[in-house]
C-alpha cells in the first residue's frame, strides 16, 4: 500500500486552541484573594461571571466551606489509602445521604471521568454492544475505548438522531446481548436535553436496549432532592438505566456518583471497578462539603434554590426573546448559546463583552463544529437581575458590531445553524440608554460609541467584478490557462475532459457538478480564479488505511456508507494549487472574502455536508483569513513534483540525483528496464483498454491511503478522444514461462498540460510481477523519460509514495486544506475507529 502523511487530529485542535489563546479568550487566570461566584477578575478587570457550571452557587455556601475546613482540621488534607481497604470516617455518612436523595445506594467516585472508567468496562460485557451519541461527554467516549480491545462493538449516531439510533439497534440486535445507548441528560454546549421519553419508548420496543446517562449538567437545579433532569423525567430509575450524577459543579463539592438498581452489579463495580480499586479516594474536605450539600438537597431549601434559579432563567429568556439574537435551543436549562458561526466573530464578541464587564465562554472546535462556533453563557443564582439585564443589552448592542468587525452577517449565522424562521433585523443601535445607569461604571468610554452596521458587505460588489459559470466553455481559455494552467489536469482542456467524463454521469458516486469563479478588479485585472466540484466523497478519504479497510467491509453491503455531499475546491481527479490568488494586489484579501461569501451561499443552496478548500501551501495570511471565517485547517497528503527535466542522457539524469538515490536508481530501476517492452500510445485496442482498466482496479483496490471511489471504465475510454492524453504500457518480455507470453503488467494514464507539464495521473499494475521486477519504480522512471522526450519542463507526480518519488529526484511539498462541516459526527467517528486501531496495536 502507498504510504501518505495523514492529518493528525491533535495538531488540528492545537491550532484552533492556540488561535483562541492569541485572541485572549482561552487559558486565562482568575485573580484576587477571594471569589464570590458573582464576579471574576482577569488581567485586573472585574467582570460579572456568566461562565460557571455551579448553577445553584453552592460552592460559595458558608455551610459547605465550614464543613470542609472542619474536615481538614479533624482528618487532614487527604486519606491516602484505597477505598478497597478502608474509607475514611466521613464516607459512610455521605453514602447514606446520597442514598436518601435517590432511594438507591450509590457508588461514589473521585470524579465523573474516573467514574466512567470504573463503571463502563465493568457493566458492559463481552457479548454486549454500545451506541454513543456523538455529543456525549468526552469522558464517556474515552472510557468506551477500553471496550474495543475486548472486541465489543462501539457504534456512534448523530446527536439525538432517533432514526439512526433505531437502525443501529436493529443492526446489533442479533449480534449482542445487551445494547447500551450512552448520552448526556443535559448537553453542556447548547443546553439541550436528551429525549428521555422517546428513549424509554424505544426500550419498550427493543428489550435489549439499556440506557447510560451522564447527567452532571442536570444535577441539583432540577428534580426532587436535586437528583437531576433524567430522574425528574423518569421519576423512578428503571432497571435498564444507569445514571451518573455529580458531587461537583452544581452540587458544590467534588466527586461523582453512580446510581443503578441492580444490587449485584453495584457490588461488582465496587469490588473491581478499575479506578475505584486503585485510585485515591475523595479528600476529607470534599466529602464533608458533599455531606453539607446533601443536607441542603434533602431539605425543603433545595426547592427554593431551584425556584430562584428558574426565575432568573425565565427572566433571561424573556429578555432574549425580545431580541433578534440567534440563540440556539432556548429552553429552561441554565445553559445558553449565542451562535456566531465564525470563530473570529466569537472572539470579537467575547472581547467586547469582557470590556463591558461580562465573563462568558467561547465555544469552539472540537466542542462544537467549527462553523457552529458561538458563546456559551451560563446562569447561576449568583447572577442578579440587573447584570442579567445588562448582559442582554450588551449582547444586543455589540453583536452587530462583532459581526461587522469580523466580516460576518446575521444571515450567515442563521444559515450555519439552520435557523430558517423570519425574525426582525438586528438594530444598529438602541434608542434606549446603554449601558444602564447601574452598569456604566463597568463600561469604558471608548466602547460606548455606535458604528454603522451593514447586513451584507455590498462594498465588495462595487470594487470587484465576479464571473461565475457552471462550465469551462464559458471561461476565456487563454485567461484560464495563464492563471491555472501548467499543473495537474485542470488546464482549460483538462476541465473540458473532466466535465465530459463526470458531468451527468449515471454513476452517483462519480457524478459531479462544476462551478467556476473568476474575480477581477474593475480594470479587469485577475485577483482570484478557481473551480469547485460538488459530489460524493467518502468520509474516510484521508483517514488511515486501517480505518478505510474497516469501512470498506461495511460498504460491501451499503456502497454509500459514511459518504458526504461535498463542495470541494478542485476535484477528486486533480491535485495541486486549484486557486490562483494575485497576492500582490491591494484588493487580494477583499477578493478572497468575496469568493468565500459566494461559495458559502452555494454551499447552503446545494445543502452540502462539507465545504473544502484545497490544496494550499502553508500561508499565515490565508490561514488567519480562513480560520477566522470558520474553516478548520487539516494537513493534506504531500505532493511531489519534478521541476528540472533538462538532461540529455541517462548518465546525466543519474548524476542529478543524490548519491544515495543514484545508488538506488542504478541498482533497483535501471537494470530492470530491459525486462520490459515499453510502448507509448494515444489510442488503445479494446483488449488493452479492458486489461489496463483491470490493472487500474488492482492498484485502486490495493491502496486505501487516499480512499476515493473507483472510476468507471467510461472515464478511461473518454481519454482516448482527447489529444492531451496518452498511455505508457509496460509489457513483460518473454521470461520463458510457457503459460503466458508478453503480458501487459503496467500502465500509466498520462496527461500533457499546455506544452509544459507531464501528469502521470493514474496507474495500473499486475502485482504478480511488481516486486520481482520493481514495476512501480519502473513506471515512475518511464514517466520521467517520456516528459524529457516531449520537452516538458515539469512533472506533477501527485500524492502518495513520496519516498519512492523523492529517490527519483522529486521535490515533496506539504499541503493543507480548510474545511467546514455541518457537524463533527464523521470526524469523531473516524477518531473512535483510529483510537481502536491504536489500542489494538499497542501504539
Amino acid at each position: 500500500m502507498a504510504k501518505i502523511k495523514h492529518n493528525n487530529f491533535i495538531d488540528t485542535v492545537d491550532e484552533v486552541i492556540s488561535g483562541a489563546k492569541k485572541e485572549g479568550v482561552l487559558h486565562l487566570y482568575a485573580e484576587g484573594r477571594n471569589l464570590t461566584g458573582r464576579t471574576l477578575q482577569i488581567d485586573g478587570q472585574k467582570m460579572f461571571h456568566f461562565g460557571t457550571t455551579g448553577y445553584l452557587g453552592l460552592e460559595q455556601d458558608i455551610r459547605l466551606k465550614e464543613a470542609a475546613i472542619g474536615a481538614i482540621q479533624n482528618y487532614g488534607t487527604q486519606f491516602p489509602l484505597s477505598k478497597s481497604y478502608i474509607s475514611h470516617p466521613l464516607y459512610y455518612e455521605l453514602e447514606s445521604k446520597i442514598e436518601q436523595m435517590y432511594g438507591i445506594p450509590p457508588i461514589i467516585t473521585k470524579n465523573s471521568t474516573l467514574g466512567h472508567l470504573a463503571v463502563i468496562p465493568t457493566v458492559v460485557r463481552d457479548e454486549d454492544g454500545v451506541i454513543l451519541d456523538h455529543q456525549v461527554h468526552w469522558s464517556v467516549q474515552n472510557a468506551c475505548q477500553l471496550l474495543k480491545i475486548r472486541g465489543i462493538p462501539v457504534e456512534m449516531i448523530r446527536h439525538s438522531n432517533l432514526d439512526m439510533l433505531e437502525d443501529k439497534i436493529k443492526y446489533l440486535t442479533t449480534r449482542c446481548n445487551k445494547i447500551w445507548y450512552m448520552a448526556d441528560g443535559v448537553y453542556s454546549m447548547f443546553g439541550d436535553f436528551a429525549p428521555i421519553s422517546d428513549l424509554m419508548e424505544l426500550c419498550k420496543k427493543y428489550p435489549q436496549l439499556h440506557l447510560y446517562f451522564d447527567d452532571v449538567h442536570g444535577m441539583s437545579w432540577r428534580g426532587k432532592n436535586g437528583t437531576g433532569y433524567v430522574l425528574d423525567i423518569l421519576k423512578n430509575l428503571p432497571d435498564n438505566v444507569l445514571l451518573f450524577g455529580t458531587l461537583s459543579k452544581t452540587f458544590g463539592a467534588s466527586g461523582a456518583t453512580l446510581l443503578c438498581t441492580d444490587n449485584r452489579l453495584r457490588e461488582k463495580i465496587k469490588n473491581f471497578g478499575g479506578p475505584l480499586t486503585f485510585s485515591a479516594q475523595l479528600e476529607p474536605a470534599s466529602v464533608a462539603a458533599a455531606i453539607a450539600s446533601a443536607d441542603i438537597h434533602l431539605s425543603p431549601e433545595i426547592t427554593s434554590l431551584q425556584y430562584d434559579l428558574s426565575e432568573k432563567i425565565e427572566y433571561f429568556k424573556s429578555l432574549l426573546e425580545k431580541t433578534a439574537l440567534p440563540m440556539i435551543d432556548l429552553n429552561n436549562s441554565p445553559v445558553f448559546f449565542l451562535g456566531t458561526a465564525m470563530p473570529l466573530t466569537a472572539y470579537k464578541m467575547v472581547q467586547r463583552l469582557f470590556n463591558e464587564g461580562f465573563y462568558v465562554n467561547p465555544a469552539i472546535y472540537p466542542a462544537v463544529p467549527i462553523k457552529n462556533t458561538g458563546i456559551r453563557i451560563t446562569l447561576s443564582r449568583h447572577n442578579q437581575k440587573q447584570e442579567i439585564k445588562g448582559l442582554v443589552e450588551a449582547m444586543e448592542y455589540h453583536f452587530p458590531k462583532a459581526l461587522e468587525e469580523s466580516g460576518n452577517s446575521i444571515n450567515k449565522v442563521r444559515k450555519a445553524f439552520g435557523i430558517v424562521e423570519t425574525i426582525p433585523q438586528i438594530e444598529t443601535h438602541k434608542k434606549k440608554n446603554f449601558p444602564s445607569d447601574e452598569m456604566k461604571k463597568w463600561v469604558p468610554d471608548d466602547l460606548r460609541q455606535t458604528i454603522t452596521f451593514s447586513e451584507e458587505n455590498v462594498e465588495l460588489k462595487t470594487i470587484l467584478a465576479l464571473q461565475y459559470e457552471t462550465t469551462i466553455d464559458k471561461i476565456n481559455k487563454q485567461n484560464w490557462n495563464e492563471l491555472l494552467g501548467k499543473q495537474s489536469t485542470f488546464d482549460w482542456e483538462g476541465l473540458q475532459f473532466m466535465e465530459n467524463a463526470f458531468k451527468n454521469s449515471d454513476n452517483p458516486e462519480n457524478n459531479w457538478d462544476f462551478h467556476y469563479y473568476v474575480i477581477t478588479d474593475k480594470k479587469g485585472t485577475p485577483l482570484v480564479a478557481t473551480f469547485f466540484t460538488f459530489g460524493l466523497w467518502k468520509d474516510d478519504m484521508l483517514a488511515s488505511e486501517s480505518i478505510s479497510l474497516q469501512l470498506e467491509e461495511k460498504r460491501k453491503q451499503n456502497p454509500l456508507y459514511l459518504t458526504s455531499k461535498v463542495l470541494g475546491m478542485g476535484s477528486l481527479f486533480t491535485e495541486g494549487n486549484h486557486c490562483y490568488i494575485n497576492k500582490t494586489h491591494p484588493l487580494a484579501e477583499q477578493a478572497i472574502m468575496l469568493l468565500l461569501e459566494q461559495v458559502e451561499t452555494l454551499y447552503h443552496h446545494l445543502k452540502a455536508d462539507m465545504l473544502v478548500l484545497r490544496d494550499f501551501e502553508e500561508d499565515e495570511q490565508l490561514n488567519n483569513i480562513f480560520h477566522n471565517q470558520g474553516f478548520l485547517k487539516i494537513n493534506m497528503p504531500e505532493t511531489c513534483i519534478i521541476q528540472n527535466t533538462k538532461w540529455d542522457s541517462i548518465e546525466e539524469f543519474s548524476a542529478s540525483l543524490s548519491p544515495r538515490s543514484r545508488k538506488h536508481f542504478q541498482k533497483e530501476i535501471l537494470p530492470f528496464e530491459q525486462a520490459f517492452d515499453i510502448i507509448i500510445k494515444d489510442k488503445l485496442t479494446k483488449e488493452e483498454s479492458e486489461h489496463g482498466y483491470k490493472l487500474y482496479q488492482n492498484v485502486k483496490n490495493n491502496n486505501h491511503a487516499i480512499n476515493t471511489f473507483t472510476y468507471p471504465i467510461e472515464v478511461f475510454q473518454k481519454m482516448e478522444s482527447r489529444p492531451q492524453w496518452e498511455f505508457i504500457l509496460l509489457y513483460l518480455k518473454n521470461q520463458e514461462k510457457e503459460e503466458i507470453t508478453n503480458p501487459l503488467v503496467g500502465i500509466l494514464f498520462c496527461y500533457k498540460n499546455t506544452a509544459h507539464t507531464y501528469v502521470p495521473s493514474l496507474i495500473g499494475m499486475d502485482y504478480s510481477y511488481a516486486k520481482e521486477f520493481q514495476l512501480y519504480r519502473q513506471l515512475l522512471f518511464q514517466a520521467i523519460k517520456r516528459a524529457r522526450c516531449l520537452n516538458l519542463n515539469k512533472i506533477d507526480f501527485g500524492v502518495s509514495a513520496t519516498f519512492e518519488k523523492r529517490k527519483l529526484g522529486a521535490t515533496v511539498i506539504p499541503k493543507v486544506a480548510y474545511i467546514q462541516a455541518r457537524d463533527n459526527f464523521s470526524m469523531e467517528l473516524m477518531g473512535t475507529i483510529q483510537n481502536e486501531e491504536r489500542t489494538r496495536s499497542g501504539n
